[in-house]
């Protein structure tokens, strides 16, 4: 138990100190805002923030991405501290139905979106505690945020036999 709270202190040193995915020697704050030409889109704060077993990310689609085309294309991903694709989150509310993922799905209109993960990765099982990166990506243009897992122990029962 000592153990885990020592890793998880140098994971959340570790992570004060690397960058997220995309970020150049600029840092993180040149990273969150896009080219002056690039479409209007942002990334919120995911909730509940941590993460204990599973979290919506809020997402918004400007008007001006629809001007000149019908659909835009948005992409979402998790990945942790070493730049590794953990988890690609699942669209709350879309057309294609419940548990579609957000891999280059399009949206057709502007407005509020949701993406749900469960805190799981790829293969199904529950992420350790430590500090992660949410990435958006509309029309090939990056934001990033980072989220926090805090995961309980689970609590064994000590028979006395």
């Amino acid at each position: 138990m000592m153990y885990a709270r020592t890793v998880l202190l140098i994971l959340f040193l570790l992570a004060g100190l690397l960058s997220p995915p995309e970020v150049g020697a600029q840092g993180a704050e040149a990273a969150r805002s896009p080219p002056r030409d690039a479409p209007a889109f942002s990334l919120e704060q995911n909730y509940p923030d941590p993460v204990n077993s599973e979290t919506w990310i809020p997402f918004n689609l400007d008007t001006s991405l629809f001007t000149s085309r019908e659909e835009v294309s948005v992409t979402m991903r998790i990945y942790n501290i070493l730049n590794q694709v953990i988890a690609i989150p699942e669209a709350a509310e879309h057309p294609s139905g419940r548990g579609t993922r957000i891999n280059n799905l399009g949206y057709a209109d502007p407005g509020r979106k949701f993406a749900y993960w469960d805190g799981r990765d790829q293969a199904g099982r529950q992420v350790p505690s430590g500090v992660y990166y949410v990435q958006l990506v509309v029309d090939d243009v990056p934001d990033t945020r980072k989220l926090v897992v805090l995961n309980t122990p689970r609590r064994r029962r000590i028979l006395p036999w």
